[in-house]
């Protein structure tokens, strides 16, 4: 029996813009998604079409693929010109659109893969199958969900390409389910903008108006890293792993891609693993080896600590309730504190402080202050110990005094080792080098069995120095540094040593090498659109409310067709008015604060006296209540859009169709 095909595994990075997108390349991505001119989920990270191509050229030279975001929801008037992005993006060599606005299906799009937003909130077999039938090829699943979860929607969704999240920033809703940006600020995270209300302090209170946290980040969470669960990701049937951070520095990009190209080579490469279910092996989904000129390390990057969320259960510590920002990495403790400097002690195994870096610590009230490095000397470099000038008054500085515990959450030599040449990606190639009858026939074959061939009309002269003549000849076939090539092996074909001047055997090896390329591009997987089921399958309920973000007609027909009888408009369109679910979470601030009826369960003298009653968060003048939904174990956070917002958007032009039950008449608003 023949053994069984090998998968490939896909390493998808986020690019800001595309010279960040090209490192992401280098360091190993086999795949990026950034975002075109207009329409993507990152309102301050978008592209022009030339900059998309211009990315796209790079990648597809080693295979790797590049995903062009249109996943905003999207207003009848904006239908028409998303419809001509998505050809331009085509049209730019982009591979596939990654989307959440179901009235696109609707369009005329080009030939081009559709892949599944996280904003479509895919979060069962059900909704997963759908979509599948529907025509997206790739669907990048709920980061909420556990290893069971994700088998059971493989278990449903055969043909589709399943997608996950495995680094960076965690939204703590429902991906596509929050609108408290929008109710508070006006701005629309389904349409790019997000404010962020999440990473805010709030002080919680329950229903007899006793606080139970004051000024708690609670509604901000770690950050995702599986770095740990990969193989449980891909036995559960993930191929491609996702790295959130489009709006991410280049550092962040090259260090976190990095990162997880060693550990899926090692997982490839078997690395005393156990086969994955069915006894499949693994393969990278691009070409090329990536060689590191530093060691990767995602401590180093912004972080809010590290969580693997619900991936292997639920889990108390979650959230960032302290502070939404980078404390970073142990650096030492103060030793004294002078009146324009600071002494420090090393912590064992910490880097030297550097001028230009940024040091943090905790005051007493557990907030974190921090400041700038402008000036760093040794003081006793053999013992550890440093003087360090920042750029504020030490006077100025909060509960900064001896033996506080110093962190460094700026680096500024590892920013400058970032901010150079880190990465080498290049193919392997074996060289032959055969004589005709008319001169010498040279052939590359790479890695994955593409060949390119080049000739060179010489006439044959012997050596008179032949081991000298051929050790040259191999040097200078094998120069292929200014190439994405590498030589694994070069042969040598001939009959005898012959001389050749170094002039000729470059320009033999420089037509060869454009004929690899030439064949490789020529041999290039073209991404194929999915095939829709016909006739249209239903979706799996027939009533949909705002939580579905249908804001203009096509996406309305689109439901309509495949059997929804009940259509609310999208939150943006200003229906929902009264008070509503403006989150709907995962994240339980109650199980977080060890109040959850569930943890009391079996404990003497506390089973019985703690119930789900519903809370209240604060920020200012902004108030929420949090109601939890313990069946499904999810917590909802309730308010109304405010009166300021609905005034500042009253010009906006939105045309929204609904679907009433009377009659099944539909109605224009």
């Amino acid at each position: 029996m023949p053994p069984a095909p090998r998968q490939a595994l896909e390493l998808l990075s986020p690019a800001r813009d595309a010279d960040i997108g090209i490192a992401a390349i280098d360091h190993g991505a086999d795949a990026v998604y950034i975002g075109g001119p207009d329409f993507g989920a990152r309102v301050n990270a978008g592209n022009t079409l030339a900059d998309i191509e211009r990315l796209a050229r790079h990648a597809h030279r080693y295979h790797a693929k590049i995903f062009v975001t249109l996943n905003t929801i999207l207003r009848d008037d904006e239908l028409e010109p998303a419809r001509r992005l998505a050809w331009q993006l085509h049209e730019a060599g982009a591979d596939a659109l990654i989307v959440q606005d179901m009235g696109l299906l609707e369009l005329d799009l080009p030939p081009i893969q559709l892949h599944a937003s996280t904003q479509t909130d895919i979060r069962t077999p059900e909704k997963a199958r759908f979509l599948q039938d529907v025509g997206f090829a790739q669907m990048v699943l709920a980061r909420e969900l556990t290893i069971p979860q994700i088998e059971a929607i493989r278990a449903q969704v055969q043909q589709a390409t399943l997608e996950f999240f495995i680094h960076g920033a965690l939204c703590v809703a429902y991906s596509g389910q929050c609108f408290i940006s929008h109710a508070h600020t006006g701005r629309s995270a389904n349409r790019g903008n997000c404010s962020q209300e999440c990473r805010l302090p709030y002080t919680v209170t329950d229903t007899a108006g006793r606080i139970v946290a004051h000024d708690k980040h609670v509604l901000s969470l770690k950050d995702n890293n599986q770095s740990a669960n990969l193989r449980a990701l891909v036995d559960a049937g993930i191929r491609s792993f996702k790295i959130e951070g489009r709006y991410k520095d280049l550092g962040y990009v090259k260090n976190v891609t990095a990162h997880y190209r060693q550990l899926f080579d090692a997982l490839m490469e078997g690395d005393g693993a156990p086969a994955a279910a069915g006894g499949a092996s693994f393969t990278r989904a691009s070409s090329g080896r990536t060689t590191f000129l530093f060691t990767p390390d995602p401590e180093r990057n912004f972080n809010r600590q590290a969580t693997d969320y619900f991936v292997t259960g639920r889990k108390e510590d979650i959230g960032a309730f302290d502070t939404p920002k980078h404390a970073g990495l142990p650096l030492g403790e103060v030793i004294k504190v002078g009146a324009d400097h600071i002494d420090l002690q090393l912590a064992e195994g910490a880097d030297a402080p550097n001028n230009g870096d940024g040091l943090t610590w905790w005051d007493l009230q557990q907030e974190l202050c921090g400041v700038q490095v402008n000036v760093a000397r040794p003081l006793d470099e053999a013992r550890g110990q440093w003087r360090v000038f920042p750029n504020e008054s030490t006077s100025e500085l909060k509960d900064l005094k001896r033996g506080r515990a110093l962190y460094r959450n700026r680096d500024a030599a590892w920013d400058r080792q970032m901010d150079r040449k880190s990465s080498e990606r290049r193919i392997a190639v074996d060289l032959r080098l055969d004589e005709t009858d008319d001169g010498l026939l040279l052939t590359l074959t790479d890695e994955d069995g593409h060949v390119g061939q080049a000739t060179l009309e010489h006439a044959f002269q012997a050596a008179q120095q032949p081991e000298r003549a051929q050790a040259q000849l191999r040097e200078h076939l094998g120069k292929l540094g200014n190439t994405l090539f590498s030589p694994r092996d070069v042969e040598l074909a001939l009959a005898r040593p012959w001389f050749l001047p170094a002039s000729a055997v470059n320009a033999l090896r420089r037509d060869a090498v454009a004929a690899l390329e030439a064949a490789r591009e020529a041999a290039r997987e073209r991404l194929q659109p999915a095939r829709a089921v016909e006739p249209p399958v239903p979706f799996p309920d027939d009533t949909l409310s705002y939580l579905a973000n249908v804001y203009n007609h096509k996406a309305r027909d689109f439901y309509a067709r495949h059997g929804v009888k009940v259509i609310e408009a999208a939150y943006e369109s200003h229906e929902a008015l009264g008070d509503v679910s403006l989150m709907i979470t995962k994240h339980c601030v109650r199980y977080s604060l060890s109040l959850c009826p569930k943890q009391a369960k079996g404990v003497t003298g506390v089973q019985g006296t703690v119930r789900a009653e519903p809370m209240t968060i604060r920020h200012g003048d902004e108030t929420l209540t949090l109601r939890f939904d313990c069946k499904p174990c999810e917590m909802h956070v309730v308010g109304r859009i405010k009166r300021n917002v609905l005034q500042q958007a009253a010009a906006v032009p939105v045309k929204v169709y609904r679907t009433r039950p009377a009659g099944g008449r539909v109605t224009q608003g």
